[in-house]
């Protein structure tokens, strides 16, 4: 008797796993696009495990998924633009692009990340291989900017009076050549402009002498490194993100694929923060609204479940490092209402 109820059990089973399969979604091909706030490859390489956990993890929340595309976009604005063309699906973006673009792209969730040793305001405490931030159990749900002189003879100029308790004027500020990032990077360029703002009687970056745009933060440090730049703006702490390739041969690459830039001392005391700005919102994972496939209750809610999911494991964990994400948590398009004002500020 017990193996006839053993066997009518897996027959169940087998029956309900075969039901449940059969009512799979079926989709040929999903696209994901990363901003290149790190090189495309050192975020291709990070990221190459992702498209097979996520087919199985959507395939567990009722979704059949033929290829997951991944890609990393030329741009901020090119992946958003991309987003609300429907070209893509699913985008990371930070939350000054997702603002941009949120009439045309939706948010699903946000990221958490470790919290940071510091968080003060004084630039000066940053600053040294005494002051080495490191990561604490703590997630959060924001970071900041940080404007960082660099090696250079006039960056060195502008550290020193920092780290000596001098405040830098706008005459000091204007004199440097700074390196920002495009107009909808939260870190590259909006709060420095807000930083700006604050301090310095409203004047924006666009009122600088001498800017010039990057690609990304990759490009940001080999342009400190090389001292072509005196002053550079990115997340905090992106030196942790750069240590072990700041002080690589220029024909190595450090364990995640970023050339060596050369330099003979620390990052922590060649890079001196000398600014910092007020919280930002974390990154977004976001939806297009263009293509009904994905923007609908039963795909979103998969897709939140399934991500979770993949990040609460040690691979998913690694494989979203590579963004300083730990985490992600629900999220709606109020969650960055701060961004939409601070993109308006520095309009």
């Amino acid at each position: 008797m017990k193996k006839l109820l053993a066997l009518l059990l897996a027959a169940v089973l087998v029956v309900g796993c075969t039901s449940a399969m059969a009512e799979a979604v079926k989709m040929d091909k999903l696209t994901l696009e990363f901003v290149p706030s790190k090189d495309a490859d050192v975020i291709i390489t990070g990221t190459k495990n992702l498209p097979d956990l996520l087919k199985a993890e959507m395939l567990k929340q009722g979704y059949d998924i033929g290829e997951v595309d991944i890609s990393v976009g030329t741009s901020y604005e090119a992946t958003g633009e991309a987003m609300a063309a429907g070209t893509i699906d699913i985008g990371w973006l930070p939350g000054g692009t997702y603002a941009l673009y949120s009439d045309e792209v939706d948010v699903i969730l946000t990221a958490t990340r470790a919290g940071l040793s510091n968080d003060s305001t004084d630039p000066k405490t940053w600053n040294g291989d005494a002051n080495k931030t490191t990561p604490t159990d703590d997630q959060v749900t924001f970071y900041r900017s940080l404007i960082y002189a660099t090696p250079s003879a006039y960056g060195k100029e502008l550290a020193a009076k920092v780290n000596a308790g001098e405040a830098l004027t706008w005459d000091d500020l204007n004199k440097a050549n700074w390196a920002v990032l495009k107009t909808s990077s939260s870190a590259g360029y909006i709060y420095p402009t807000l930083w700006l703002m604050d301090n310095y009687d409203g004047k924006k970056l666009s009122d600088l002498s001498n800017v010039v745009t990057l690609s990304g933060y990759g490009e940001a440090f080999a342009q400190a490194a090389a001292e072509s730049v005196d002053i550079i703006v990115c997340y905090a702490d992106g030196r942790r993100d750069y240590e072990d390739a700041w002080q690589l041969a220029t024909d190595k690459q450090d364990a995640t694929g970023k050339a060596g830039m050369g330099r003979t001392d620390s990052i922590w005391n060649e890079l001196n923060v000398i600014g910092v700005t007020e919280p930002i919102y974390n990154d977004t994972v976001s939806i297009t609204k263009a293509n009904p496939a994905v923007y609908n209750p039963e795909f979103i809610k998969a897709m939140q479940t399934a991500l979770i999911n993949i990040i609460g494991t040690d691979e998913g964990k690694a494989i979203f490092s590579v963004y300083s994400h730990t985490g992600y948590a629900m999220a709606t398009d109020a969650d960055y209402d701060g961004a939409r004002k601070a993109l308006k500020a520095v309009e």
